[in-house]
């Protein structure tokens, strides 16, 4: 139970103040209307909420001290120029983990005064000209991210990325907090929009520097906790890179690495996060009651966070561990909680790295259950679903999961539609590379040989062995 001391530093530290400045920024748009404008910016950049009157409320009077980062990239894109104090919300750093439980104990000027402006520590993004100006100098370019974007300049060259910079006196402080957490999002942008293998190895070196840092003198718990947070996130983040360019084994050693990261400094949504890439890993590598185990124990360490959806995301994680096992009533199980908590909505609370996370996901993961199971009509039906819901800013998705189309198709007596969805994952392709994907591709292209004098599967076969032979020539060339 906490002291009266503490309890009296976290009372003022959630100051119940109503957000005037984003009450202006409304204007005459009610609450409604001006939740629809939100939906729609979000939908301008590629991000999903579900804002309504209710989420505007609640901004409103206080009870929002600051939004997740779906959420400020929205705001931010309605509002240009404009930063999070500006529009009325508290910094990150003093309502978000152990930032604000450390300032509940100590009682910290930026606790007591809910008008400070925290200057030195800002670990909000900034606008594109001004993320561009961050990553190509000071401390993003001590951990090679300069040299990661575009992604054309890095699958150009293998020239090596510089190593990390010893910050000032040896100490490191929120500035390298900052690089780090930023080196996460740049990377899993490039991701989401080109696929993996043009950036995995050049990622390993932005993930040596950031655990370097562990290593240097941290005057400030607040700054050790972040730096260990992103490099967790970083050493997650380059095993997913390793994950889907087929490098299982390097994928598990990273994975590793995040949960002992997490396990060290007892921060429990990492921890989750690591189990719940190790139980992805393990399904798509054969063991499938190694990801039952991994995705249960990512749920109980997920207890503690107010987020449904990532609980959702951990039993589509269980239930793909149960559909490989062959055990349908489990896997029927898991799918009905992860659907159930799916619909609870949003939260605050839901982590950065679960973007990705929506209705299409949703459907994908169903849809990859259902053909491990073996019902490959319905595993079509729930492939074609998340093609259509499918953000246009997730491309590697797009292509992920018109692949698993292709292969349900296949594999459920439509070679036709098959050979038209297998065409779209190739052109795909030529914005993406992703050894999962191309897999996934080769298959369907083995099981459709058998209908060839079909115009448009014969087609496709010509089409996918030329692209098979691309790459080998461009490495001859």
């Amino acid at each position: 139970m906490a002291s009266p001391a503490a309890r009296s530093a976290s009372s003022r530290t959630v100051p119940a103040r109503p957000n005037i400045a984003f009450r202006q920024l409304r204007g005459r748009l009610s609450p409604g209307e001006f939740a629809a404008a939100v939906r729609r910016s979000a939908r301008e950049i590629g991000e999903q909420v579900s804002c309504d009157a209710r989420y505007v409320g609640r901004v409103e009077s206080g009870e929002i001290r600051c939004p997740n980062y779906a959420y400020e990239r929205v705001f931010r894109h309605m509002f240009p120029g404009l930063s999070l104090p500006d529009m009325g919300f508290a910094p990150r750093e003093a309502v978000r983990g152990r930032g604000a439980r450390t300032a509940a104990v100590s009682a910290v000027p930026l606790a007591t005064d809910p008008d400070h402006r925290d200057t030195c520590i800002q670990i909000c993004e900034e606008s594109d000209v001004l993320r561009r100006a961050f990553i190509t100098g000071g401390p993003a370019a001590a951990l090679g991210i300069a040299a990661l974007h575009p992604i054309e300049a890095a699958a150009a060259t293998s020239a090596p990325l510089p190593g990390p910079r010893t910050p000032p006196g040896g100490r490191a402080g929120a500035a390298e907090a900052t690089a780090v957490e930023q080196a996460v999002r740049q990377i899993r942008l490039l991701d989401d929009r080109h696929g993996a293998e043009g950036i995995y190895r050049r990622a390993t070196q932005p993930l040596r520097a950031a655990y370097e840092l562990l290593d240097s003198d941290v005057q400030r718990r607040s700054v050790s906790d972040r730096l260990h947070a992103g490099a967790g996130e970083l050493a997650i983040t380059v095993g997913w890179l390793a994950h889907d360019s087929g490098r299982f084994d390097d994928a598990r050693s990273h994975y590793a690495e995040a949960l002992a990261t997490a396990r060290v400094c007892g921060d429990a949504a990492l921890e989750a996060h690591a189990f719940c890439n190790t139980a992805f890993l393990a399904r798509d590598a054969g063991r499938p009651r190694e990801a039952v185990r991994a995705a249960q124990a990512a749920q109980q360490a997920a207890k503690q966070l107010a987020s449904p959806r990532l609980l959702s995301l951990l039993a589509l994680r269980e239930a793909g561990g149960w559909a490989g096992l062959s055990d349908r009533a489990g896997c029927e199980q898991a799918l009905a909680r992860a659907e159930r908590l799916f619909a609870v909505g949003p939260r605050d609370g839901d982590p950065e790295w679960m973007t990705f996370y929506g209705e299409a996901e949703l459907a994908g993961l169903e849809a990859q259950c259902w053909a491990a199971l073996g019902d490959a009509e319905r595993a079509a039906d729930y492939a074609r679903r998340a093609v259509a819901l499918q953000d246009p800013h997730f491309t590697r998705n797009i292509a992920l999961f018109t692949a698993e189309l292709a292969a349900d198709l296949a594999a459920s007596g439509a070679p036709e539609e098959a050979a038209v969805a297998g065409m779209q994952v190739l052109a795909l392709l030529e914005q993406v590379r992703s050894a999962r994907i191309r897999t996934m591709l080769d298959g369907t292209a083995r099981r459709l040989r058998a209908h060839r004098d079909s115009a448009p599967v014969a087609g496709f076969l010509a089409r996918h062995a030329e692209s098979a032979d691309a790459p080998t020539a461009r490495q001859q060339a």
